[in-house]
C-alpha cells in the first residue's frame, strides 16, 4: 500500500503522490525566491520549503495541484517537515482527482444533516427557528463541504458542519445539566456561529481567504446575512430576539482582540464561546496526538501557545482516535 504523509518516519526517505494545499512565494536572505509548501494527503500535512525557485517552478508549483516528491522527513523546532529532494507534477496515467489527497470529516453529509436538523427542531423560538432555516438553506452546500479553518481546528472537507455539531452535542449537555439556560438560543447561536465562514473562505481545497474574509471576517459577514434575512422573511431586525441572536454570533470570540466586536453579555453567549474554544482546542490536541507515539511530544500547536502535549508510555488510545474519513 502506498504510504501516506504521517506513516514516514524521521530521517525516512519519502517518496509519493501529494497534493500541493498552500504554495507560497517567499524571498530567502540571499534574495532569492522560495516556495513554503504544505503537502496533503488524507492522513494531513506537512510543509517543506522549495528552495531557488525560478519562475517556471512558481508558475508549476501551485496550490491545488498534485506533485510527485522525493524527499525526506524530519523535525524543524518541534514540528515535522519535509526536505525536498525531487519535486515535479504528475503526468498521464499517474494520480489526477485532487479528492483523493483532501481529508473529510469522519461523518458523511447525510448523517451530519440529519443529526443537525434534529437540533434545529428544538429551536422553538419562531423567529430564531425561521432565520436559521433561511440561512441554512441558502448556504447548504458550502456548508457541508468547507473546512471550519484554513490551517488550525477542522481544516477538512466537512470540518465546518462537523464543528457545529460538536458543539451542538456539547450544548445539549450543557442545557441538560442547566435548565435555565436556554437551550432554542444556545442552539441557533450554534449552528450560525460559524456559517460566515462559507464566505470567508475559498472552500474545502487549497483553501484561502476571500477579499470578504480577509476585509471583513466571517463574524461580521454572517451578522449581515442574518439582517438580510430578517428583512426577507418579513422579521423585524431590531426586535429582541433577533438582537439577542445576533449577539451570541457577534461575541463568539469573547475578546475584542480576537475579532469579537463586543464581549459575551448574555449567558448563552459566554457559554457558545466557551464551547467554541473547547471543542477547537480538543480537535487540535487529539489530530496531533493521533501523530504522536506514546512516550513522545506532538508537534508545537501554533494556536495553543505554541505549546506542544506528552502522550504517556500507557495512552493506548491511538487506534480509537478518530480520524477523518479517506
Amino acid at each position: 500500500m502506498t504510504k501516506k504523509l504521517f506513516d514516514y518516519q524521521v530521517d525516512e526517505p519519502v517518496e509519493g503522490f501529494f497534493l500541493l494545499k498552500d504554495a507560497e512565494v517567499r524571498i530567502a536572505k540571499n534574495g532569492k525566491k522560495f516556495l513554503a509548501i504544505n503537502f496533503q494527503d488524507t492522513s494531513g500535512e506537512i510543509s517543506g520549503k522549495f528552495w531557488d525557485a525560478s519562475d517556471q517552478d512558481v508558475e508549476q508549483f501551485q496550490a491545488g495541484r498534485i506533485v510527485h516528491l522525493k524527499g525526506k522527513r524530519e523535525n524543524y523546532q518541534g514540528n515535522p517537515q519535509i526536505k525536498i529532494f525531487q519535486m515535479r507534477l504528475t503526468r498521464a496515467g499517474e494520480p489526477q482527482e485532487v479528492q483523493q489527497f483532501v481529508e473529510h470529516a469522519p461523518m458523511n453529509t447525510s448523517s451530519m444533516e440529519e443529526e443537525l436538523n434534529n437540533f434545529v427542531f428544538e429551536i422553538t423560538e419562531p423567529n430564531w427557528n425561521r432565520i436559521v432555516r433561511h440561512l441554512l438553506t441558502q448556504f447548504h452546500d458550502a456548508f457541508f463541504s468547507y473546512p471550519a479553518a484554513k490551517k488550525n481546528h477542522h481544516a477538512f472537507a466537512g470540518g465546518l458542519a462537523y464543528h457545529t455539531l460538536s458543539i451542538l452535542r456539547l450544548a445539549k449537555s450543557v442545557a441538560d445539566e442547566y435548565p435555565h439556560v436556554n437551550r432554542a438560543l444556545l442552539y441557533a447561536g450554534a449552528i450560525l456561529h460559524d456559517m460566515g465562514k462559507t464566505i470567508e473562505m475559498s472552500g474545502p481545497v487549497s483553501t484561502t481567504y476571500t477579499l470578504a474574509g480577509n476585509l471583513v471576517g466571517h463574524i461580521v459577514l454572517i451578522d449581515e446575512q442574518i439582517v438580510k434575512a430578517c428583512q426577507q422573511l418579513k422579521i423585524d431586525d431590531q426586535a429582541e430576539s433577533v438582537l439577542v441572536l445576533r449577539h451570541m454570533i457577534l461575541a463568539h470570540h469573547g475578546l475584542l482582540e480576537y475579532g469579537s466586536p463586543v464581549r459575551p453579555h448574555i449567558m448563552e453567549a459566554e457559554i457558545l464561546h466557551d464551547l467554541d474554544e473547547l471543542d477547537a482546542s480538543i480537535q487540535m490536541m487529539q489530530t496531533s496526538i493521533a501523530h504522536a507515539e506514546p512516550g513522545t511530544y506532538t508537534e508545537r500547536i501554533f494556536a495553543m501557545d505554541g505549546r506542544n502535549f506528552y502522550r504517556p508510555e500507557h495512552d493506548s488510545t491511538k487506534a480509537d482516535l478518530p480520524k477523518p474519513e479517506a
